[in-house]
C-alpha cells in the first residue's frame, strides 16, 4: 500500500465513495496493476490484430474499449457449465469497468503472478455469484483507491457530484409521488387484454403489437446525447476463449482452444498465440459493429490493450546474466586475460552495464538459468572463452541499451501520472481570483470595469489589446 493510500481516513474506507473515470492508456493499466501487486506484466497498445502485429507479444489478455450501445443476446449464450469455472464480477459501480475489466482477466490467469492482496481477493470471492463478486469489488476499499489514484481530480469531484444529484434527484422524486394523490382503482375487466395493450418504447412511441405492425426503426443518437465508453476483456480460461463484459449476467464464449500438440508445453509461446486465432474474427466483429463514427467516417472509437510480459523485468534479467557470464569467463581466463580481449571491448565492458540495479533479479527461475551459464562455462575449451566474453559484451551493450530505454518510457509515464493526477483547480482560482482583485480580468476579458461588453471592440482589437 502506498504513502498515498495511507492519506485517507478510517472514516472514508468505511463510508466508501464512487470510481471515477480513468483513461485507457497502456501506461495507466500498467501502474493499476503494480498498485495492486501484480508482478512481472505490463499493458502495450495494439494498433493491429492480424498475426504480424501479436504473435511477437504472446499476450495474456486484452482489454478492449469502446463506445458503448446495448448490446442483446439471448439466455441461451450464457448456459455454458465451463463458464462456472471462470472468474467473473458483474459491475456494479458506474465508471469501474477498467478495473472490472482488468481483474475478470488477471483473476483468470494462472501464469501470472498477481501478488498477495489479489490472490487473497480471489481466494475469498471464489465461490460467489458474478453480483456478489462486483459487490465486493465495490466495496474493496484498496481497490477503489488503487483506482481513482490514476484519475483526475476533475473527474473525481465529477463522480461525486454524480451521486450528489443523483440522490438528490430521488429524494425530490420520493417527496413528489408523496404528494400526489392515490387514483382510484379501476374495475375488474375494464383494462384492454396484455396482447391487446399498447406498449411504449425506450424512445417514447408507442406501438401496438398487432402482426401488421412494422418494425420500427432504431433512432439514431443524437447530439445532446452523452457518450460512454467501456472496457471489456478477453481471455483464454479452461479450453475456450471468453468475453468479460460486466455489463452482462454471465462469460460469453467466443470460441474453443485447438488442442496443442502432446510435445508442446501449455505455456509455451505458440500455444499461448493460438487464442488469438480463435479471438480475431470476434474482435474484427466489434470493432465493425462499435468502432467507427456514426456516420460511417474515420473517426476510430475504440482502443485494444494487451496484457504481456514485462519487458524490463526480461531484459534487466538478462542483463542480470551477462554481468555474472562476464565475471565467470574472467575467472576461467585466469590473470592477464584483459590483454587477449579487443581494446576496444575492453572499454566497452566499463559501461555495458551501466543500467543494472544491483543485483535484483526478477524471474523465479533465475538461479538455474546462472547455474546453467556456469556449468557450460566450467566445460568450454580453453580456445572458446576469449570470443564467449566478446561475445557476452557486445550482448550486454545492446541490452544495456534495451534496459535504459525501459526507464526512460517508465520516467516519461510517472511525469504523465503526475500532470494527470494533479490539482490544478487551486491554483487557477487564486490565479484568476488575483486578476480581479488587481483590475486585470476585465480587460482581458474585453470588457468594462462594471463586466458590460465594451462598445465597438472587435475580435482584432482585442487580440491587440
Amino acid at each position: 500500500m502506498t504513502s498515498e493510500d495511507h492519506g485517507h481516513s478510517q472514516h472514508d474506507d468505511l463510508v466508501g465513495g464512487p470510481f471515477a473515470v480513468i483513461e485507457s492508456d497502456p501506461g495507466v493499466f500498467t501502474s493499476l496493476t503494480r498498485k495492486l501487486g501484480v508482478r512481472n506484466i505490463e499493458l502495450v497498445e495494439m494498433y493491429d490484430i492480424e498475426p504480424w502485429a501479436t504473435d511477437h507479444l504472446n499476450p495474456h489478455g486484452l482489454i478492449f474499449c469502446f463506445l458503448w450501445r446495448k448490446d442483446v443476446h439471448r439466455p441461451a449464450d450464457f448456459n455454458d457449465p465451463a463458464a462456472e469455472r471462470v472468474w467473473f464480477a458483474n459491475q456494479l459501480s458506474d465508471d469501474a469497468c477498467a478495473s472490472h475489466a482488468i481483474l475478470n482477466v488477471l483473476l483468470n490467469c494462472p501464469e501470472i503472478d498477481v501478488g498477495d492482496d489479489l490472490r487473497s481477493f480471489r481466494t475469498d470471492t471464489e465461490k460467489m455469484s458474478p453480483v456478489m463478486k462486483g459487490l465486493a469489488i465495490t466495496n474493496s476499499p484498496l481497490l477503489r483507491r488503487v483506482h481513482n489514484s490514476l484519475a483526475r481530480p476533475a473527474d473525481i469531484r465529477g463522480a461525486l457530484n454524480v451521486i450528489a444529484l443523483t440522490t438528490l434527484d430521488e429524494a425530490k422524486t420520493k417527496a413528489k409521488a408523496k404528494t400526489i394523490p392515490a387514483t382510484p382503482s379501476t374495475k375488474r375487466g375494464t383494462k384492454p387484454p396484455p396482447s391487446k395493450r399498447a406498449r411504449t418504447t425506450a424512445t417514447g412511441t408507442k406501438f401496438s403489437p398487432s402482426k401488421s405492425q412494422p418494425k420500427a426503426k432504431t433512432k439514431p443518437a443524437t447530439e445532446d446525447e452523452e457518450e460512454a465508453y467501456h472496457f471489456i476483456g478477453y481471455v483464454p480460461a479452461y479450453g475456450k476463449v471468453w468475453e468479460l463484459d460486466g455489463f452482462k449476467s454471465g462469460p460469453l464464449e467466443v470460441g474453443e482452444l485447438p488442442l496443442p500438440a502432446s510435445s508442446v508445453p501449455p505455456s509455451s509461446s505458440s500455444t499461448r498465440n493460438a487464442w488469438m486465432d480463435v479471438v480475431r474474427p470476434a474482435l474484427r466483429m466489434k470493432m465493425e459493429k462499435y468502432g467507427g463514427a456514426p456516420e460511417g467516417g474515420d473517426n476510430i472509437r475504440f482502443s485494444l490493450l494487451a496484457i504481456v510480459d514485462g519487458v524490463y523485468e526480461r531484459v534487466s534479467d538478462a542483463l542480470q546474466l551477462l554481468k555474472r557470464e562476464k565475471v565467470a569467463l574472467g575467472r576461467r581466463m585466469g590473470e592477464g586475460w584483459d590483454s587477449k580481449v579487443d581494446p576496444e571491448l575492453l572499454v566497452a565492458s566499463q559501461h555495458a552495464f551501466s543500467a543494472a540495479s544491483g543485483d535484483k533479479t526478477y524471474a523465479v527461475d533465475f538461479g538455474s538459468q546462472f547455474m546453467d551459464t556456469s556449468l557450460r562455462i566450467q566445460n568450454m575449451p580453453e580456445d572458446d572463452l576469449v570470443p564467449a566474453w566478446e561475445a557476452c559484451v557486445r550482448n550486454a551493450v545492446r541490452t544495456n541499451v534495451e534496459v535504459e530505454d525501459e526507464l526512460s518510457k517508465a520516467t516519461t509515464a510517472n511525469t504523465d501520472h503526475i500532470k494527470r493526477t494533479f490539482d490544478y483547480e487551486p491554483f487557477l482560482k487564486a490565479f484568476v481570483g488575483r486578476l480581479q482583485v488587481e483590475g486585470l480580468l476585465n480587460p482581458l476579458m474585453g470588457r468594462e470595469e462594471d463586466g458590460s461588453k465594451i462598445k465597438g471592440l472587435t475580435g482584432v482589437t482585442k487580440a491587440k489589446r
